[in-house]
């Protein structure tokens, strides 16, 4: 809706047809809530410096200024705003338009080992996968994270129960590729009609998600619509199968107006699969994503640096950035 103007009655009615049905046209007499869940997920820059103020919840504006001038109090000043966001688009909103701030923290550490003892019923199995995850200071610290401590137990779970005989991971990089692995197993099984056909469409899926992860997440963007896929080389009249086959990687919702919406299930493995994508694309075709010629030092090289370092060094000064 970036290129279309509406009022914010307009955009209500639009929205939310019982607000239409019900006849209310003085939103100042009623105790109204706004929720807006996932501020980060927000397509549109917000822009609280110049954009137009709009007091008339009558008057036709960008759905962007709308939402500026909710926020700053300019619409319906009497109404309540509760917005959920990850730190970094949170930020964009003026302090003085703040009356209160949660930050959720995720799982303490006596939370941490309490979700594998109840997640697992086999308590000698729980005690080894905490006795692992205690050993990476990477891993302990990521497992703050629910997401990754449901990861975490996926991948543990699977090698310790098995007693199989292949390496613990203990990166971050080793305990994704496991996760990565495992569900990739679990297609195998599901799909196995055309052996084949599986196998070449495992890599297609993997580097197909990997350059839908990293082209959105260089825009910004954790929600992805049918044209995303699309552009990814995502066959839109599949992506069932790509949510049911990758469900733990990979989900399918239901947007405004019954529209179809895609993202990964955590920012984190939207963040692996793009790192994944940008180390095959270098190492199968030689082809540097993220050379950009941003170098930080300009002091003369004491020897040449390789493609690899150069990467590396490229990956490196983005993060930073």
């Amino acid at each position: 809706m970036k290129s279309k103007k509406r009022s914010l009655m307009e955009l209500l009615h639009h929205v939310f047809m019982e607000t239409k049905e019900s006849g209310i046209t003085d939103y100042e007499k009623y105790k109204v809530l706004f929720v807006f869940d996932g501020l980060d997920e927000y397509r549109l820059p917000l822009d609280f410096q110049n954009n137009n103020n709009c007091c008339d919840v009558t008057e036709s504006t960008s759905v962007e200024v709308l939402l500026t001038d909710l926020i700053k109090g300019n619409l319906l000043p009497s109404a309540q705003l509760w917005i959920t966001s990850r730190p970094a688009a949170a930020k964009n909103i003026p302090p003085e338009c703040v009356d209160g701030v949660t930050e959720v923290r995720g799982f303490k550490n006596t939370q941490k080992e309490e979700y594998f003892r109840k997640r697992i019923n086999d308590q000698n199995l729980a005690s080894k996968i905490i006795s692992h995850i205690k050993s990476s200071r990477s891993l302990y610290i990521m497992c703050h994270i629910p997401v990754f401590s449901c990861i975490s137990a996926t991948v543990l779970e699977r090698i310790l129960g098995q007693s199989q005989s292949g390496e613990m991971p203990k990166t971050l990089t080793q305990m994704y590729s496991h996760f990565m692995v495992f569900n990739k197993l679990i297609k195998n099984l599901k799909y196995s009609k055309d052996a084949e056909k599986t196998e070449t469409s495992d890599e297609e899926i993997i580097m197909n998600l990997g350059r839908l992860a990293y082209e959105q997440l260089e825009k910004g963007n954790l929600i992805f619509y049918e044209e995303d896929l699309r552009e990814c080389g995502i066959d839109v009249t599949d992506a069932s199968v790509y949510s049911g086959v990758c469900t733990q990687i990979f989900r399918e919702e239901c947007g405004l107006y019954q529209k179809k919406v895609y993202c990964f299930v955590h920012l984190s493995i939207q963040e692996f699969l793009s790192a994944l994508y940008v180390f095959l694309t270098f190492t199968n075709n030689n082809v540097n994503l993220m050379d950009i010629q941003q170098t930080t030092s300009k002091e003369p090289q004491i020897c040449k640096d390789t493609p690899a370092t150069i990467l590396h060094k490229s990956a490196v000064d983005k993060a930073l950035e």
